[in-house]
């Protein structure tokens, strides 16, 4: 995989000029003599500045549909349009850390551009099957309730799934600090379709907590075209394919919100004309979200561990979009609003969480045996709420209410104050190591606090010795 590919300059020079003949919204028809392919960058030039369009559909011969990633005010029918020669491509280079860019490589933060050589083609093909490595082993965060139930897997793909307000972008943000602090690694997150005040918050955040050094932002606003809605996410991933490959960096990427490139590509899809397939989505769907994550691997030069933000349509975990997205990943956090409206933070699932790195042979025989146990004490609570709520803990044996509050304890013990939300809710955030989660984990099973108040296990790191 080259990234010397050329400037702006050498690409503009390559084959012919077009005509637009046709302007709907985002949609440019454009007549040539030499039909660009598709995928191919084209550039229009008018008084405002310029506009990029990317081809996606052959129509008629000699004509091409084009989709654009700038404002089309100022198109008209009979404009001059130049073939950049190559698909779109970004600039990278080790400048790029500590910035906020946009689709282009462009910088969103007020500061100097990038240069323009090396570039990267935003759809690299994924390295070769024998180049990549399988992931084996697992990525630690500091927070209890992830490493420990559904840990991550370093060089796989993580999803947090949730509806709007249970904290999916707060938990990426803390896998940013923990992975810049504490791994040394670095970040890239991808803002898809993101609120201008959420990316702006986001930059803020992280200069305060010292981690915009060791991280790249690539945004695509809420109000942008779709096609840049959907792009981003490929200029994102090529970034993070960059770090990994010419520093051997352990690369965590972050992408907040997969479902807005979903609902992009849908966009893009209806503006093609094209027939909807289930539930109004693009027939293209699993196509366009493979070709996204089958190149998220790790390679004998470093590791990309994805983290997606996975909205979830009406808490509808059937939606074909997130069906599609599941299938793709190794771990799966599950955010519950019920978990919110218990003041559990964060609000993972612990029993609708999974990962399928937990076997015993990749986590170890105790840490297995610990989450299981702990799985165990949490579902049995579930399964007697009912029961509690009618008729009282007084009416459960005694073994089923010792069960119940060690479990109670269990369910406080996983909440965990972050340290990019420090300077709001005014308690310092807790990184707590892998070790110290089991051990204080298999004591509250073995009943050594069983003294303790559910308070002094709330909002806490480790557990007193």
């Amino acid at each position: 995989m080259k990234d010397n590919v050329g400037t702006p300059e050498i690409l503009a020079a390559g084959a012919g000029d077009g005509l637009i003949i046709a302007a709907q919204g985002p949609v440019v028809d454009v007549r040539f003599a030499q039909v660009p392919p598709r995928g191919q960058a084209l550039e229009v030039r008018n008084g405002s500045g310029r506009c990029v369009l990317v081809v996606c559909q052959h129509l008629e011969p000699g004509v091409v549909r084009c989709i654009a990633l700038h404002a089309v005010a100022g198109l008209h029918r009979g404009m001059r349009v130049s073939d950049l020669g190559a698909s779109l491509h970004v600039p990278v280079d080790p400048a790029c850390l500590g910035r906020m860019l946009n689709v282009f490589g462009e910088p969103l933060d007020g500061g100097p551009a990038l240069p323009a050589i090396p570039s990267r083609d935003i759809f690299s093909a994924p390295p070769a099957i024998y180049d990549t490595l399988p992931p084996t082993r697992i990525l630690e965060t500091g927070i209890k309730v992830i490493d420990l139930l559904c840990p991550f897997v370093r060089g796989g793909k993580t999803g947090l799934f949730g509806g709007a307000g249970v904290g999916k972008t707060v938990l990426m943000m803390e896998f940013m600090r923990a992975v810049s602090a504490t791994m040394r690694g670095v970040s890239v997150f991808a803002g898809i379709g993101e609120r201008m005040r959420e990316g702006h918050e986001l930059w803020h955040a992280m200069k305060d907590a010292g981690v915009l050094p060791r991280a790249v932002l690539v945004y695509g606003q809420m109000d942008a075209s779709p096609g840049v809605r959907f792009h981003v996410a490929f200029s994102a991933l090529s970034y993070a394919e960059y770090l990994r490959d010419s520093m051997k960096a352990e690369v965590l990427l972050l992408m907040d919100n997969i479902f807005r490139f979903v609902q992009a590509g849908s966009e893009i899809s209806g503006l093609l004309g094209r027939m909807p397939a289930t539930v109004g989505y693009q027939p293209t769907l699993a196509t366009e979200v493979a070709s996204l994550q089958e190149r998220i691997v790790s390679t004998k030069t470093g590791a990309i561990t994805a983290v997606q933000a996975v909205y979830v349509p009406a808490d509808d975990m059937s939606d074909p979009a997130v069906a599609t997205v599941l299938g793709h990943l190794d771990t799966v956090i599950i955010l519950s609003r019920q978990q919110v409206a218990k003041g559990i933070y964060p609000a993972v699932d612990p029993l609708r969480s999974n990962t399928r790195v937990m076997d015993r042979q990749v986590l170890g025989e105790r840490h297995y045996r610990v989450a299981r146990a702990v799985r165990e004490h949490l579902s049995r609570y579930q399964e007697l709420e009912d029961i509690i709520a009618m008729l009282g803990i007084e009416e459960l044996s005694v073994e089923d209410r010792r069960i119940v509050e060690r479990a109670r304890r269990l369910q406080r013990y996983l909440t965990q104050p972050f340290f990019v939300v420090a300077g709001h809710t005014g308690i310092a955030g807790a990184h707590v190591p892998l070790e110290q989660t089991i051990d204080d984990c298999e004591r509250f099973i073995d009943g050594a606090y069983d003294r303790s108040s559910e308070a002094d296990c709330y909002m806490r790191g480790g557990m007193p010795r």
